[in-house]
């Protein structure tokens, strides 16, 4: 029902244009500017009016775009989801270019939101190529797809904290990844090869990283063996609530990296997931299932702290 009710929230908005959009991009001149890049430059610096509103038009713009730290509280929002596209195509083996190099859409700001767009690093598959990089905080994203391989969203920043809401991620190998605490809300996790879905390098001193809560995982049709995680730092912090997991689960569900230290710090947890691939009577020794009143203590305000994304969402 909340879905229902954001999607259609943005369709009226959209259809009968009764939303204040401040800047309007076009890639056929009909906005004030054709390219989402200039659309962010003309935005005033930590601008004092508070929101700014965005919209996107559709069309597929090759652009690799930098939100940088000082445009705060933007939101953009694409005519519609799937037609409305930012692409790139770097990958890590470029010039020795290395993975934080590689994104199509770098997030620098806080208080950033995205609706309806399309973000994807069409590299060929000769490293990793990150779609998204995220380093600011309370940044959201509503109804978006992420389209990549290895790598395709990166959280960099730990203690900032991002909220997917119905949105599709797919990648190959380590597709979310990084230090972020971050919560996917109905989201659809699309697996294109054998390997992990996530690598959390969540700090010792933050108690929540990666949340997936009543997302559904599913896959290509030559994918047969998966992890739901595998830590890239000792601490790594992941859970898998009331989600749907195929049979292409791995019953051990998580990978120690090839570090049996690992072992002793990782934070992988699962409460109340259904599917073949939920079964958890070979999951690996040191990942958990919680308790009922465990996973009810996992909420938006507790994961969150001070910041309650749906407050930005219905606004």
């Amino acid at each position: 029902m909340k879905r229902l009710i954001l999607l259609f929230g943005s369709l009226f908005c959209l259809m009968f244009h009764v939303c204040a959009f401040d800047i309007v991009v076009a890639k056929d001149g009909s906005g004030q500017f054709t390219t989402i890049q200039q659309a962010i430059n003309s935005v005033r610096d930590f601008r004092p009016e508070g929101r700014t509103t965005i919209f996107i038009k559709n069309g597929v713009y090759k652009e690799k775009i930098v939100l940088p730290t000082q445009k705060t509280e933007l939101t953009l929002i694409g005519e519609s989801v799937d037609s409305t596209i930012i692409t790139w195509d770097d990958h890590a083996n470029i010039n020795q270019m290395g993975t934080f190099k590689t994104y199509t859409f770098f997030v620098g700001g806080n208080d950033i939101v995205f609706e309806q767009l399309t973000i994807e690093n069409n590299a060929p598959q000769l490293g990793q190529a990150v779609a998204l990089h995220v380093e600011g905080d309370r940044i959201v994203f509503v109804n978006c797809r992420f389209l990549g391989n290895q790598d395709t969203i990166y959280l960099g920043r730990e203690g900032s904290r991002a909220y997917f809401n119905h949105c599709y991620i797919e990648g190959t190998t380590d597709f979310i990844f990084g230090p972020s605490t971050a919560w996917f809300e109905d989201c659809l996790i699309y697996c294109k090869r054998n390997s992990y879905i996530t690598a959390a390098s969540t700090p010792k001193y933050i108690k929540y990283g990666l949340i997936f809560n009543n997302c559904q995982i599913s896959q290509a049709g030559n994918v047969t063996s998966m992890y739901l995680g595998r830590p890239w730092r000792a601490y790594a912090m992941t859970l898998f609530k009331g989600c749907k997991l195929p049979a292409v689960i791995e019953p051990a569900g998580w990978s120690n990296w090839q570090k049996t230290e690992n072992e002793k710090t990782a934070r992988y947890s699962e409460y109340g997931n259904t599917g073949p691939g939920s079964v958890i009577g070979k999951r690996v020794a040191w990942s958990r299932q919680l308790s009922k009143k465990e996973a009810r203590q996992i909420t938006l305000r507790t994961v969150f702290g001070d910041w309650n994304p749906l407050e930005v969402i219905n606004h």
